[in-house]
């Protein structure tokens, strides 16, 4: 139809201006923090501006709930600006039409962003990191699982990164001076520490001498290291940089391991809450442009929309800590969100008239 067509070009091509402004702000800010990194190894201003734009399309994925919210605030406004949309609603259109009109610009973008979130940022993200590993670092490898880095006599190999500073897993492999084996140990879980040291957990060992091997198993074991997890976490993915079948394949696998899945499940719930919500951002300026924010300039319509936006990001890192440090369930909180939104966007529509 004419009209749903109109409606999508119009709320499409003002949330793309608006991400465009978007993402030149959140690259300019990215490559400022590179700064203190730049000298670092091999590390030089022009790799700092490839780490910036390779992850460009992950800002680009985080990024599109806000500006769905804004984009649609400033191009219906802009409609409501130039009365038409008064005009519709003397033809006839209901304000619940004008909103699946505006849902159906919501669908699209939520492809654009499925897109996007799933076969280009997180490759593109892994790039960026492998990227600034090897300029600043010249002892880093990566083959098969995660990642492999010598360290004197130790040779190291972290799995997925879990969070800040810990990582699901460790292989320990500790050389004698002429480069034989001396030990091989695996870690269910590791842990950076104060001085760049290393906390494993369910650590697992077996130490070779002569035709012998002795085996041992502890609970936890302090393995010094000048390799952090700093270092590691500019080579490993976090959670919620990963696409959603990898991160299903990670829960599925590991869930019954007893293995602590919980960060990657709320990622999980997460990124498909996330990319849901930007249906339902798109829809709350509908009421909101018949409302209060009829007769309201731009300035209004971005502030309106950057609060909302800025209020949603934070209730999401906020929920986040709260799935993991408060052993609530993932699902549940990665949820409350977009189910607020979702709610109070329809029922600001209903009572809309």
């Amino acid at each position: 139809m004419i009209l749903d067509r109109y409606i999508l070009r119009t709320i499409i091509g003002a949330v793309l201006l608006v991400l465009m402004v978007l993402l030149a702000l959140g690259a300019l800010f990215t490559f400022i923090q590179q700064q203190d990194d730049i000298g670092i190894g091999s590390y030089q201003a022009t790799d700092a501006m490839l780490y910036t734009l390779l992850g460009m399309p992950q800002q680009f994925f985080e990024m599109l709930p806000i500006a769905a919210l804004i984009g649609s605030l400033l191009g219906l406004g802009s409609l409501a600006r130039g009365s038409e949309l008064t005009v519709m609603r003397a033809s006839g259109v209901s304000v619940a039409r004008v909103a699946l009109s505006a849902s159906i610009a919501g669908l699209a973008l939520t492809l654009l962003a499925v897109g996007v979130g799933e076969y280009l940022a997180p490759p593109m993200q892994k790039m960026a990191r492998q990227v600034k590993a090897f300029s600043k670092f010249q002892n880093v490898s990566f083959a098969g699982s995660g990642a492999w880095v010598r360290d004197g006599d130790l040779l190291l190999n972290a799995e997925q990164q879990s969070g800040a500073g810990e990582f699901g897993g460790m292989l320990v492999f500790e050389l004698t001076r002429d480069h034989r084996l001396a030990a091989l140990g695996r870690a269910a879980r590791a842990r950076a520490t104060a001085g760049d040291a290393w906390q494993l957990e369910d650590y697992a060992e077996s130490r070779f001498s002569g035709n012998y091997v002795n085996g041992r198993h502890a609970a936890t074991r302090e393995l010094a290291s000048s390799i952090g997890g700093s270092f590691l976490g500019l080579a490993i993915s976090e959670p919620k940089d990963i696409e959603l079948r990898s991160l299903w394949r990670i829960v599925s696998g590991l869930g019954g391991g007893g293995v602590d899945v919980r960060p990657y499940e709320f990622a999980f719930w997460s990124r498909v809450a996330r990319t849901v919500a930007i249906v339902f951002a798109v829809l709350l300026a509908v009421p909101f442009v018949f409302g209060p924010l009829r007769a309201s300039g731009t300035g209004a319509r971005t502030m309106v929309g950057l609060l909302i936006g800025i209020l949603f990001f934070l209730a999401q890192r906020m929920l986040e800590s709260g799935a993991i440090v408060f052993d609530a369930p993932p699902m549940l909180l990665a949820w409350v969100p977009t189910l607020s939104l979702a709610l109070v966007s329809l029922v600001l529509i209903a009572r809309t008239r």
